[in-house]
């Protein structure tokens, strides 16, 4: 289709002298919204303490149902990208939003049930999150690789993916005051309610580049020339409604060797994101003495460093690019480097300075946050036909760590009555990641599918 045959569809597609920056607005949405996805996942490490003790969960227990997300999350990934591929990233992210806040609200209500009961119906409603959340990070991969050049997407997939350390610092502290001055059950119906008004904010925000009314004929140009996968969505408006994923698809995903190395060295860095989302609170609570409240004040002192670190990360994998680097240099130099840096959280084991412990983790979520640049990977091999399903495969296999992390740190924590054992598990799957892409990823480039 010709940018002249395109001009209807929007007025302000007309030739400008300065590009407009349109595509800010949506990366600072996907930012807002990652930032509440991520804390809804957290609400409960902050309310466990709490919530375990009322409801009488012991370490294995509250293990399991921190994974219950988990289990649900990488169950619905691959119908979730398929959804995306087949109805586009708007709509599907709007129902995703509606449906995951609905069931965080309603978590604040199991209180009112008797305990055995209450622990299974907190198990079922994580599961419901982590069903209805399952779009989300492959629907931020495609809107990025819709709206941003290649030279910028590394930037633009770490400032969304940090969001989760930003999440961390904003609504820990706000959760733990909920817990601690109005009760656990409160911070659940707060942060629902956050996620059902920004659902309706998301769906006067965000649209094509081909169809925002805010952009403009320089911004467009800038995008598609770029590498922008302009025309993503407007590909499937004639699809079929019977249309379904497609097998022969998924199997020349997973025969790829360069993406098998990726969904490796995922799974071993959403290790470490599985662990300061679920028992990092508890650890400074159980393993350090501190306080809920503290606890929630604390942990967003590293989580400000993760921040910083991911935007980081990203802006130094660009950077490398628009020097001459190759793509395949410019994305391994901070995820090597990063996972490095996470591996320092093992000194924890050997110090009883509380500062001194903050200090080593804020270190460690320093380069988890640089590290984390799997999602700008994704945007630059996924196959365009299907960049929903190939998010999605990257991101079940990523979160498979959200089953087994927190059910593994429990038994550590259970049978050793320490976090020693736990900080080493998280520690040696970094390096693990490292040797994924040093050993087995090769060339990062984008994959070419073959017709079937």
């Amino acid at each position: 289709m010709s940018l002249a045959t395109r001009a209807p569809e929007t007025a302000s597609m007309a030739p400008a002298a300065k590009p407009t920056h349109v595509r800010y607005l949506i990366v600072l949405m996907l930012f807002i919204l990652t930032a509440v996805n991520y804390a809804d996942r957290a609400t409960l490490s902050i309310a466990g303490p709490a919530a375990s003790k009322e409801l009488g969960l012991d370490a294995v227990s509250m293990g399991y149902v921190f994974s219950a997300f988990g289990w649900a999350y990488v169950l619905a990934q691959i119908p979730g990208g398929w959804l995306l591929d087949r109805f586009g990233s708007k709509k599907i992210y709007f129902f995703s939003l509606i449906t995951w806040s609905f069931f965080t609200m309603c978590q604040g209500f199991v209180g009112f049930l008797g305990a055995g009961t209450a622990i299974m119906a907190l198990f079922l409603l994580r599961f419901l999150v982590g069903l209805t959340e399952a779009p989300s990070f492959p629907a931020n991969s495609r809107v990025v690789a819709s709206w941003f050049p290649t030279a910028e997407r590394g930037t633009a997939a770490a400032i969304f993916n940090s969001a989760q350390y930003f999440a961390t610092v904003i609504f820990s502290p706000l959760m733990a005051w909920i817990t601690h001055t109005y009760g656990w059950e409160y911070m659940f119906v707060v942060m629902g309610v956050l996620g059902i008004a920004l659902a309706f904010v998301w769906m006067r925000v965000l649209y094509s580049p081909k169809e925002h009314p805010l952009i403009n004929k320089a911004e467009f140009d800038h995008i598609e020339q770029g590498g922008g996968l302009v025309d993503m969505d407007q590909a499937k408006k004639g699809a079929k409604a019977s249309e379904g994923p497609k097998l022969g698809y998924l199997k020349q995903l997973l025969s790829n060797r360069m993406l098998l190395g990726v969904y490796i060295g995922q799974y071993c860095i959403t290790t470490l994101t599985y662990f300061f989302l679920t028992w990092f609170p508890v650890y400074l609570v159980q393993g350090r003495g501190m306080s809920i409240l503290k606890a929630g004040i604390i942990a967003s002192i590293p989580a400000i460093c993760g921040f910083v670190g991911g935007v980081l990360g990203g802006v130094i994998s660009d950077w490398l690019i628009r020097k001459g680097y190759s793509l395949s240099v410019a994305r391994k130099t901070p995820i090597v480097l990063g996972m490095l840096m996470s591996t320092s959280m093992i000194a924890c084991n050997y110090v009883d300075i509380e500062w001194l412990v903050v200090a080593v983790m804020a270190l460690a979520f320093f380069g988890k946050g640089v590290g984390a640049l799997g999602w700008a990977v994704v945007a630059d091999t996924s196959p365009k036909e299907i960049g929903g399903l190939s998010g999605a495969l990257f991101n079940t296999f990523g979160n498979t760590a959200g089953i087994t992390t927190p059910i593994i740190i429990g038994y550590l924590v259970q049978g050793s009555g320490s976090f020693n054992g736990a900080l080493i598990f998280v520690a040696a799957n970094a390096l693990v990641a490292i040797l994924s892409y040093l050993l087995i990823v090769g060339e990062i480039k984008r994959v070419e599918l073959k017709k079937i």
